[in-house]
């Protein structure tokens, strides 16, 4: 099931679609971060002004290195030790459309714990698109049947249901780090 879900969704996303899917924390909307008029799609479909940035899902610290100037050291620790869902907010972006960026040029990027996540993005090669499948400014959908019908028929492919255990159903923490070892808590 998982993996042929997995082959379903890289076909939308190398076609420039947008998908549904479970996350390590509640159902999200995803697009290839390379592509534009993905992304931009995805704005539409929350509702959501660009001037907000949009968190990215790696699959490991070297995607996340290929996508940042420099990686602080601290990051390293926290991506480790850290159990529980957590963005981090990287300094010196690189390599991705400016709609996905901060003002200040930094990008929120997180390494999911979850089999699905993971493994779509490794197979796609690039960081994915992951924002609340929600209206902006309305609840979080934490499981499969909170989704609106709005958002389910706004996009390319859903993912199977049963592929959301594991999920926290709480978004995830963000910490913004800086290169000299500054530490902001954004979202606990």
């Amino acid at each position: 099931m998982m993996k042929q879900a997995i082959e379903e969704a890289l076909g939308v996303l190398n076609a420039g679609g947008v998908i549904l899917y479970p996350t390590d924390t509640v159902w999200g909307l995803g697009c290839d971060a390379s592509n534009t008029a993905a992304i931009a799609r995805i704005f539409e479909i929350k509702r959501r002004s660009e001037a907000k940035s949009l968190v990215l899902l790696a699959s490991d610290l070297d995607m996340v290195a290929r996508y940042v100037k420099e990686i602080p050291p601290m990051a390293i620790d926290l991506v480790e030790v850290n159990d529980a869902p957590m963005t981090i907010v990287y300094p010196g972006a690189q390599g991705l459309p400016a709609e996905l960026l901060a003002e200040d040029g930094s990008v929120g990027i997180r390494i999911p714990s979850h089999e699905f996540c993971t493994e779509l993005t490794r197979r796609l090669r690039r960081p994915l698109v992951s924002t609340s499948a929600n209206i902006s400014g309305e609840a979080a959908p934490v499981s499969f049947g909170d989704i609106s019908p709005e958002i389910l028929s706004s996009v390319d492919w859903c993912a199977p249901r049963r592929l959301e255990q594991g999920a926290t159903g709480r978004a995830s923490q963000i910490i913004k780090l800086g290169l000299r070892g500054e530490v902001e808590i954004i979202r606990r």
